[in-house]
Protein backbone atom coordinates (compact mmCIF):
# COMPACT_ATOMS: atom_id res chain seq x y z
CA UNK A 1 0.00 0.00 0.00
CA UNK A 2 2.59 2.08 -1.30
CA UNK A 3 0.47 5.25 -1.77
CA UNK A 4 -2.46 4.61 1.17
CA UNK A 5 -4.21 8.48 2.30
CA UNK A 6 -2.65 9.64 -1.06
CA UNK A 7 -5.05 11.44 -3.78
CA UNK A 8 -3.51 10.72 -7.42
CA UNK A 9 -5.06 12.94 -10.39
CA UNK A 10 -4.83 11.25 -13.89
CA UNK A 11 -5.02 12.53 -16.85
CA UNK A 12 -6.27 10.83 -20.06
CA UNK A 13 -7.52 7.42 -17.62
CA UNK A 14 -10.19 6.12 -19.16
CA UNK A 15 -8.54 3.23 -21.65
CA UNK A 16 -4.86 1.77 -22.39
CA UNK A 17 -1.66 3.10 -20.11
CA UNK A 18 -3.75 5.61 -18.32
CA UNK A 19 -6.02 3.30 -16.86
CA UNK A 20 -3.35 0.63 -16.38
CA UNK A 21 -2.05 3.16 -14.30
CA UNK A 22 -5.25 4.12 -12.56
CA UNK A 23 -5.85 0.42 -11.22
CA UNK A 24 -1.96 0.14 -10.31
CA UNK A 25 -2.17 3.61 -8.68
CA UNK A 26 -5.46 2.58 -7.14
CA UNK A 27 -4.13 -1.36 -5.84
CA UNK A 28 -1.18 0.78 -4.16
CA UNK A 29 -3.85 2.60 -1.79
CA UNK A 30 -4.57 5.48 -3.25
CA UNK A 31 -7.53 7.27 -4.17
CA UNK A 32 -7.62 8.02 -7.81
CA UNK A 33 -9.10 10.68 -9.61
CA UNK A 34 -9.21 10.74 -13.45
CA UNK A 35 -10.22 12.66 -16.44
CA UNK A 36 -10.96 11.74 -20.17
CA UNK A 37 -13.41 12.96 -23.03
CA UNK A 38 -14.99 9.90 -23.19
CA UNK A 39 -17.20 9.35 -20.94
CA UNK A 40 -18.84 6.41 -21.44
CA UNK A 41 -15.82 4.42 -21.26
CA UNK A 42 -14.38 6.71 -17.77
CA UNK A 43 -17.97 5.74 -16.33
CA UNK A 44 -17.87 2.03 -17.04
CA UNK A 45 -14.40 1.74 -15.73
CA UNK A 46 -14.87 3.85 -12.92
CA UNK A 47 -18.11 1.91 -11.68
CA UNK A 48 -15.89 -1.39 -12.26
CA UNK A 49 -13.17 -0.35 -10.44
CA UNK A 50 -15.76 0.86 -7.37
CA UNK A 51 -17.37 -2.64 -7.41
CA UNK A 52 -13.94 -3.62 -6.75
CA UNK A 53 -13.73 -2.00 -3.51
CA UNK A 54 -11.47 1.13 -4.74
CA UNK A 55 -11.87 4.90 -4.28
CA UNK A 56 -11.99 6.41 -7.89
CA UNK A 57 -13.65 9.01 -9.19
CA UNK A 58 -14.33 10.80 -13.11
CA UNK A 59 -14.92 13.79 -14.50
CA UNK A 60 -14.90 14.74 -17.87
CA UNK A 61 -12.29 17.42 -19.57
CA UNK A 62 -10.29 18.34 -22.16
CA UNK A 63 -7.15 18.90 -20.56
CA UNK A 64 -6.14 21.23 -23.33
CA UNK A 65 -8.78 23.38 -22.53
CA UNK A 66 -7.95 25.22 -19.04
CA UNK A 67 -11.26 26.15 -17.99
CA UNK A 68 -12.95 22.66 -18.31
CA UNK A 69 -9.65 21.07 -16.62
CA UNK A 70 -10.06 23.50 -13.35
CA UNK A 71 -13.85 22.77 -13.45
CA UNK A 72 -13.02 19.11 -12.87
CA UNK A 73 -10.20 19.11 -10.94
CA UNK A 74 -12.08 21.39 -8.61
CA UNK A 75 -15.25 19.02 -8.47
CA UNK A 76 -12.82 15.88 -7.84
CA UNK A 77 -10.74 17.70 -5.37
CA UNK A 78 -13.61 18.47 -3.29
CA UNK A 79 -14.72 14.54 -3.55
CA UNK A 80 -11.49 13.12 -2.43
CA UNK A 81 -9.50 16.16 -0.89
CA UNK A 82 -6.12 18.06 -2.00
CA UNK A 83 -3.93 16.25 -4.71
CA UNK A 84 -0.92 14.36 -3.83
CA UNK A 85 0.18 13.23 -7.06
CA UNK A 86 -0.49 14.23 -10.71
CA UNK A 87 0.06 11.50 -13.56
CA UNK A 88 0.05 13.89 -17.22
CA UNK A 89 -0.43 10.54 -19.47
CA UNK A 90 -3.27 12.71 -21.56
CA UNK A 91 -2.40 12.78 -25.43
CA UNK A 92 -3.29 12.71 -29.14
CA UNK A 93 -1.25 12.10 -31.88
CA UNK A 94 -0.06 13.84 -34.86
CA UNK A 95 0.78 12.44 -38.61
CA UNK A 96 0.76 16.39 -39.72
CA UNK A 97 3.11 17.62 -43.53
CA UNK A 98 4.68 20.55 -41.87
CA UNK A 99 3.06 22.79 -44.95
CA UNK A 100 -0.22 21.84 -45.23
CA UNK A 101 -0.44 21.84 -41.09
CA UNK A 102 -2.53 25.06 -39.89
CA UNK A 103 -2.19 27.04 -36.68
CA UNK A 104 -5.08 25.51 -35.65
CA UNK A 105 -3.95 21.96 -35.89
CA UNK A 106 -0.48 22.74 -34.35
CA UNK A 107 -2.47 25.23 -31.10
CA UNK A 108 -4.76 21.79 -30.61
CA UNK A 109 -2.04 19.66 -30.88
CA UNK A 110 0.23 21.26 -28.20
CA UNK A 111 -2.33 22.23 -25.98
CA UNK A 112 -2.52 18.39 -25.07
CA UNK A 113 0.49 17.23 -25.55
CA UNK A 114 2.55 19.98 -23.72
CA UNK A 115 0.34 23.28 -22.04
CA UNK A 116 -1.85 20.41 -20.49
CA UNK A 117 1.07 19.19 -17.76
CA UNK A 118 1.69 23.67 -17.05
CA UNK A 119 -2.17 23.69 -16.92
CA UNK A 120 -2.53 20.48 -14.39
CA UNK A 121 0.90 21.86 -12.44
CA UNK A 122 -0.92 25.65 -12.04
CA UNK A 123 -3.55 23.72 -10.03
CA UNK A 124 -1.58 20.79 -8.20
CA UNK A 125 0.96 22.96 -7.03
CA UNK A 126 -0.48 25.48 -4.40
CA UNK A 127 -1.93 22.44 -1.89
CA UNK A 128 1.41 20.69 -3.37
CA UNK A 129 3.48 23.60 -2.09
CA UNK A 130 1.84 23.79 1.25
CA UNK A 131 1.67 20.47 2.05
CA UNK A 132 5.52 20.44 0.72
CA UNK A 133 5.58 17.44 -0.30
CA UNK A 134 3.88 15.77 -3.80
CA UNK A 135 5.05 14.44 -7.05
CA UNK A 136 4.33 14.52 -10.63
CA UNK A 137 4.80 12.18 -13.41
CA UNK A 138 4.96 13.14 -16.87
CA UNK A 139 4.22 10.52 -19.39
CA UNK A 140 6.56 10.90 -22.59
CA UNK A 141 7.85 8.74 -25.31
CA UNK A 142 11.12 7.63 -27.10
CA UNK A 143 10.05 9.95 -29.44
CA UNK A 144 11.16 12.36 -27.51
CA UNK A 145 14.74 11.17 -28.26
CA UNK A 146 13.87 8.82 -31.37
CA UNK A 147 11.16 9.20 -33.84
CA UNK A 148 9.40 7.58 -37.23
CA UNK A 149 8.75 9.19 -40.11
CA UNK A 150 5.45 10.62 -40.96
CA UNK A 151 5.10 12.00 -36.79
CA UNK A 152 5.32 15.44 -37.41
CA UNK A 153 5.99 17.36 -34.88
CA UNK A 154 5.17 14.43 -32.23
CA UNK A 155 9.05 14.59 -31.30
CA UNK A 156 8.77 18.57 -30.68
CA UNK A 157 6.58 18.07 -28.15
CA UNK A 158 7.92 15.07 -26.10
CA UNK A 159 11.37 16.92 -26.08
CA UNK A 160 9.53 19.89 -24.72
CA UNK A 161 7.92 17.72 -22.29
CA UNK A 162 11.44 16.69 -21.01
CA UNK A 163 12.32 20.18 -20.43
CA UNK A 164 9.00 21.39 -18.71
CA UNK A 165 9.68 18.24 -16.60
CA UNK A 166 13.80 19.57 -15.66
CA UNK A 167 12.04 22.75 -14.68
CA UNK A 168 9.60 22.15 -13.01
CA UNK A 169 11.88 19.55 -11.14
CA UNK A 170 14.74 21.69 -9.75
CA UNK A 171 12.01 24.88 -9.32
CA UNK A 172 9.44 23.30 -7.15
CA UNK A 173 12.21 20.46 -5.55
CA UNK A 174 12.42 23.19 -2.75
CA UNK A 175 9.49 22.64 -1.79
CA UNK A 176 10.20 18.93 -1.42
CA UNK A 177 7.79 18.12 -4.97
CA UNK A 178 9.46 15.93 -7.43
CA UNK A 179 9.01 15.90 -11.30
CA UNK A 180 10.12 13.00 -13.33
CA UNK A 181 9.40 11.80 -17.03
CA UNK A 182 8.53 8.07 -17.71
CA UNK A 183 9.34 7.54 -21.89
CA UNK A 184 7.91 4.28 -23.07
CA UNK A 185 7.94 2.44 -26.41
CA UNK A 186 4.06 2.01 -27.43
CA UNK A 187 5.00 -1.88 -27.60
CA UNK A 188 5.77 -2.79 -23.97
CA UNK A 189 3.19 -3.40 -22.26
CA UNK A 190 0.77 -0.90 -20.12
CA UNK A 191 1.19 -2.99 -16.75
CA UNK A 192 4.82 -2.37 -16.95
CA UNK A 193 4.65 1.07 -17.75
CA UNK A 194 2.05 1.43 -14.70
CA UNK A 195 3.97 -0.04 -12.24
CA UNK A 196 7.31 2.62 -12.53
CA UNK A 197 4.75 5.55 -12.39
CA UNK A 198 3.89 4.02 -8.94
CA UNK A 199 7.14 3.61 -7.77
CA UNK A 200 7.49 7.30 -8.78
CA UNK A 201 4.90 8.72 -7.45
CA UNK A 202 5.82 7.11 -3.90
CA UNK A 203 8.06 7.82 -1.29
CA UNK A 204 10.49 5.02 -2.85
CA UNK A 205 11.28 7.38 -5.22
CA UNK A 206 11.90 10.18 -2.91
CA UNK A 207 15.70 11.03 -4.27
CA UNK A 208 14.21 10.89 -7.42
CA UNK A 209 13.37 14.43 -9.72
CA UNK A 210 13.86 16.01 -12.75
CA UNK A 211 14.96 12.89 -14.35
CA UNK A 212 13.84 10.49 -16.79
CA UNK A 213 12.81 6.65 -16.79
CA UNK A 214 12.93 5.00 -20.13
CA UNK A 215 10.83 1.86 -19.89
CA UNK A 216 11.22 0.87 -23.84
CA UNK A 217 12.66 -2.78 -23.60
CA UNK A 218 16.71 -1.40 -25.23
CA UNK A 219 14.93 -0.03 -27.64
CA UNK A 220 17.54 3.13 -27.16
CA UNK A 221 20.84 0.48 -27.31
CA UNK A 222 19.30 -1.14 -30.28
CA UNK A 223 18.76 1.42 -31.82
CA UNK A 224 22.74 2.76 -31.09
Amino acid sequence: MKLANQHIFVTGGANGIGAAIVRDVAQAGARVSFVDIDVEMSETFSKELRAEGYDVAFARANVGDFVELEKAYDLLVRQFGNVNGVVNNAGVSSYADPVEMSDEQWDEFFAVDLKAIWYTAKLALPAMRAAQKGSIVNIGSVQGSLTDPKLFPIGAAKSAVMGLTRNLGVDEGQHNIRTNLLSYNPSVPPHEIAKVVTFLLSDDASFVNASEWPVEGALNARSA
